[in-house]
């Protein structure tokens, strides 16, 4: 998918990106360490990592994972890449694991030049979710509470006989 965020925290043992379908997280380890050197689980809704017995990282998961989908590897004998398949693959995480450090994902903006590759159905359900967000943290109404506060209007300017005294419009 086109749009992404980065996650940089020296609080957290990794750094990590996101795109809408997936997660990556980079566990930086000794140099030279090896695959029967670390124990990775990767369960629908936990992430364990023990590197040479020392656990790195212990926790649910933000949201949940395809945990047959994802996978980790070794980069450069010092990386370890973890490739997470979100459930859901249209919502950002604002954190890798619950109780870490969170990112502020309505300030996730799509990149341009990969944005415009997407199908039109597909780039419309990107946009309509990042308006929604920023409509929900400026305390505004959705696309969707929008066109239900337009029906009503028309409604009501079709029906000018009708009592709508008692009606409450849609936030």
């Amino acid at each position: 998918m086109a749009s992404s965020s980065s996650q940089t925290s020296t609080s957290e043992p990794y750094t990590w990106t996101q795109t809408l379908p997936d997660v990556t997280v980079n566990v930086p380890i000794p140099q030279g360490t090896k695959g029967k050197d670390l124990i990775v689980k990767i369960t629908k809704e936990h992430l364990t990592v023990k590197v040479k017995g020392e656990t790195i990282i212990d926790g649910d998961f933000h949201q949940k994972v395809k945990a047959s989908d994802s996978m980790w590897q070794i980069e450069d004998g010092k990386v370890l890449v973890l490739e997470l398949q979100k459930v859901n693959d249209m919502e950002w995480w604002k954190s890798v694991i619950k109780g870490h450090t969170e990112i502020d994902t309505s300030k996730i903006e799509p990149e341009n030049s990969k944005l415009s590759e997407l199908d039109g159905e597909t780039r419309g359900l990107v946009e309509k979710m990042m308006f929604d967000q920023r409509q929900k943290a400026q305390g505004l109404p959705t696309s969707d509470e929008l066109q239900k506060q337009e029906t009503l209007k028309k409604f009501m300017e079709d029906h000018p006989d009708f009592d709508f005294s008692n009606i409450k419009a849609p936030n």
